[in-house]
């Protein structure tokens, strides 16, 4: 006896049909999308197909590659954009492997420059960026609760609770939570 499907998360799903759409948009074949990501055509694949939940820094790169910042990919996917979101309806994603939570505060809009983002990790959980998904995307990051490392290409930021940090994102950065609790934080996000 095989084991029974697995019905992918909703919003997975709707994800994976999203970035197939963004290939075709193209014309790329998975090879091609492979070699300007960087993530293995398998890798792919199964994203595109819902069988597996990607992760931030998977879905990091693919934005750099379509030139849009997670959280305009994330809106694709929602259903309605509306000038007013709840807080109860207010879209998490998360990053199992990695112990990211990502709340999209701002409600969703293709032409607005900027957003908000509330992000979680948990304790211990670290998270590399290669690139910006945007060059040059500027960021404001206010941490809430608990510490919160930042890295910056090679300066690496400690922030406390009630610490703000400005950058413009050109090449790698990294998000460390160093402590025993888990961080929260508020990402303005910023298009140039």
């Amino acid at each position: 006896m095989g084991e029974a499907p697995v019905t992918p998360d909703p919003v997975d799903a709707r994800l994976a049909a999203r970035l197939a759409e963004l290939r075709a948009e193209r014309g790329w074949s998975l090879g091609e999308l492979a070699e300007r990501s960087g993530v293995s055509r398998s890798t792919l694949s199964r994203a595109e197909r819902a069988q597996t939940s990607p992760t931030a820094a998977l879905l990091n790169r693919l934005c750099a590659v379509y030139g849009r910042t997670m959280s305009q990919l994330l809106s694709e996917v929602e259903a309605q954009p509306a000038p007013l979101v709840r807080a109860a309806e207010q879209p998490l994603w998360e990053d199992r492997a990695s112990g990211f939570v990502r709340r999209s505060v701002s409600p969703p809009h293709a032409g607005l420059r900027g957003e908000l983002v509330e992000g979680r990790l948990v304790a211990g959980a670290d998270i590399a960026y290669d690139r910006p998904p945007v060059p040059g995307l500027e960021q404001h990051i206010w941490v809430l609760e608990g510490t919160l490392e930042v890295t910056v290409q090679d300066t690496a930021h400690r922030l406390e609770a009630g610490d703000c940090l400005r950058l413009r994102a050109w090449g790698p950065t990294r998000f460390r939570c160093p402590g025993t609790a888990d961080a929260r934080y508020v990402l303005a996000v910023v298009l140039p």
